[in-house]
């Protein structure tokens, strides 16, 4: 259970254990589709022909019928709203010529992206012992499907898809039970059990859910929907400081100027508790005595934001607002026997 917006796993349970993917693991057939269709080789009006294999491959259906040319557009939906079987492998062998090598491709596509556990035997995710996921890996690839490809990724909300006058409703349970979700994939095998990967999406706030062998189609649906609204209802992101924005001004040691502004280079959000929100303890550190010469954007400082039990939560690096010029020499002379009687310590400021 993952909040987008502050990179936090709200929630863990065997995320790096090896499992099978079932259909989940369409995403990453998806995914090389997107690219392709991104990166010009394709569009979604290029037609792939239906093979022998294809046509009479088990499990969920497009229906497609053999020898026919179907549209890149039509088999993503086939595959992200029917999960059609069907579908995946016309597109393996449109693109690659057999589905093992498709295979071959996807496993170098998953390593350049980032997907160091996974291993693709097939572009359905048909029970194999060797294609395997986890959990993080299929966060990863729901992430960057959503970031990379904003436009085409709309597909996966689509609620139903009709093809050959057979019409079928997107697996995804959280489609129908939550107005918030916009994607991604359901998966099912005797070796996984029911799986999911859905993302939701209130007031800009973006969770991914990745769970996986869970016992019936019902029980994927009520866990779904009660870990969504769990990671909305039951904790809240914080805005603690914005890019650029100064925060409180440091004594400077030695400087043309004696005290100095400090920022944060980037937007600090947390993700927390409800009932811990009033409970924060945030404080400025920084080694003293600050000394100039100091540059603009030097790291001088850090923010840290602690639980009400002490626990560091986030730390974020600050950065000066402008540069300081050492003093002069006479100066100089003043400011050693200042600090030889009276010194300086480290210190740090609570809010």
């Amino acid at each position: 259970l993952y909040d987008v917006q502050t990179d936090t796993v709200i929630f863990e349970k065997n995320a790096d254990q090896l499992m099978s993917p079932s259909s989940m693991s369409k995403l990453m057939t998806v995914y090389y589709i997107f690219k392709k269709i991104k990166e010009g080789e394709v569009s979604l009006k290029d037609k792939f022909k239906v093979s022998k294999k294809a046509w009479k491959k088990g499990g969920s259906k497009m229906f497609l019928n053999i020898n026919s040319y179907v549209t890149i557009e039509d088999l993503l939906r086939g595959i992200i709203v029917q999960s059609g079987n069907d579908a995946c492998i016309t597109i393996a062998e449109g693109f690659s010529g057999t589905e093992s090598s498709f295979a071959e491709e996807l496993n170098i596509l998953a390593d350049e992206i980032g997907l160091n556990a996974s291993f693709f035997s097939n572009s359905t995710g048909w029970p194999d012992p060797e294609h395997l996921m986890t959990a993080r890996d299929i966060l990863k690839l729901s992430l960057k499907t959503i970031k990379d490809f904003p436009n085409l990724y709309k597909i996966y909300s689509e609620k139903e898809f009709s093809y050959g006058k057979i019409k079928q409703n997107n697996r995804n349970p959280l489609l129908f039970s939550d107005p918030y979700t916009d994607g991604l994939k359901t998966g099912r095998t005797s070796l996984g059990g029911f799986g999911l990967a859905a993302s939701s999406i209130r007031k800009d706030r973006r969770v991914i859910l990745v769970l996986n062998g869970l016992e019936s189609n019902n029980q994927r649906k009520k866990e779904s929907k009660r870990l969504m609204d769990i990671a909305f209802n039951n904790f809240k992101n914080l805005k603690i400081i914005k890019k650029g924005q100064l925060i409180e001004k440091i004594n400077v040691w030695n400087g043309s100027v004696n005290k100095i502004k400090v920022k944060s280079k980037e937007n600090l959000i947390i993700n927390v508790p409800k009932s811990m929100k009033n409970k924060m303890k945030v404080s400025l550190e920084y080694t003293s005595p600050l000394i100039a010469p100091i540059k603009k954007n030097d790291q001088i400082a850090e923010l840290l934001i602690r639980d009400d039990k002490g626990n560091l939560i986030k730390k974020v690096s600050l950065t000066s607002d402008i540069s300081i010029k050492e003093k002069n020499f006479l100066s100089k002379v003043f400011f050693k026997l200042k600090y030889l009687i009276l010194g300086e310590s480290i210190f740090s400021l609570k809010e």
